[in-house]
């Protein structure tokens, strides 16, 4: 994992990452998941997971539901901290640093598209994608309305930047979700269900965006999907049952 290094920046309230092509960006050693169940008993969800993301690649994760896709996604994404096994990002165990580093580390290299959309009810379109900006450049409000503005109308939904969140469409909620993780162009790029509340043309679209990423910033995209084709599209497929994980490759 030579090459990956993660230090504080001046004038900006982020650690930014620096990395050469084709190395490991984030890595998963010996993880294990576990959650209790109503009986007292605990539930495996994820089982000694051992996986390699690098820079640029794109990898989905397949499984029918409940087998342990989204714990999975949610570990990498460093919002379950609730496992055992070491998540490294460079060669920093990020859990060892603490709730306050993870939580900035997260916030400044990790975007999130979440299978319910988890907007801010009570912000306009705009400003629930703006958010990542405020944790990761210091930015004017101008400039960062701006930015917002742009990255809906790669979606196409610049004209919605003043609705608020319960005015749109279950799609263009989708939308939004998909503008506020690619805002900042972040290291990496956990997309849960990405395409299933839109319609095919859509999802295309939407999917093409996804890969048009990875292509042109060299962002490492998860994705977790129920769609063969949309996962025959990554480099790699981890198919996950009872939080077993096997690989195509």
């Amino acid at each position: 994992m030579n090459g990956v290094s993660y230090q504080e920046v001046e004038g900006t309230k982020v650690i930014q990452l620096t990395s050469e092509d084709e190395i490991a960006v984030a890595e998963l050693r010996n993880v294990t998941a576990t959650v209790l169940l109503n009986d007292g008993t605990r539930l495996t969800t994820v089982h000694d997971a051992n996986i390699v993301f690098h820079r640029g690649t794109s990898t989905a994760i397949v499984g029918r539901s409940g087998s342990g896709k989204t714990s999975l996604a949610s570990i990498i994404g460093l919002l379950n901290m609730d496992y055992t096994g070491e998540v490294l990002y460079g060669n920093t165990d990020i859990r060892e640093r603490g709730d306050a580093f993870c939580s900035r580390f997260r916030c400044a290299h990790i975007g999130f598209v979440f299978q319910n959309y988890s907007l801010i009810p009570h912000l306009r379109v705009w400003e629930n994608v703006a958010l990542p900006l405020d944790y990761r450049y210091r930015f004017s409000r101008k400039k960062i309305r701006k930015q917002a503005i742009r990255s809906l109308g790669i979606v196409g939904l610049r004209e919605k930047a003043n609705f608020a969140p319960a005015s749109l469409s279950g799609g263009e909620q989708q939308r939004v979700a998909i503008a506020r993780a690619l805002i900042g162009n972040p290291d990496i790029l956990i997309c849960d269900e990405p395409t299933g509340a839109l319609d095919e043309k859509t999802g295309e679209k939407i999917a093409d965006l996804l890969f048009k990423q990875v292509h042109d910033y060299g962002t490492t995209l998860v994705l977790v999907t129920h769609d063969l084709r949309l996962a025959a599209r990554c480099q790699r497929q981890l198919f996950m049952d009872r939080g077993e994980i096997s690989c195509s490759t």
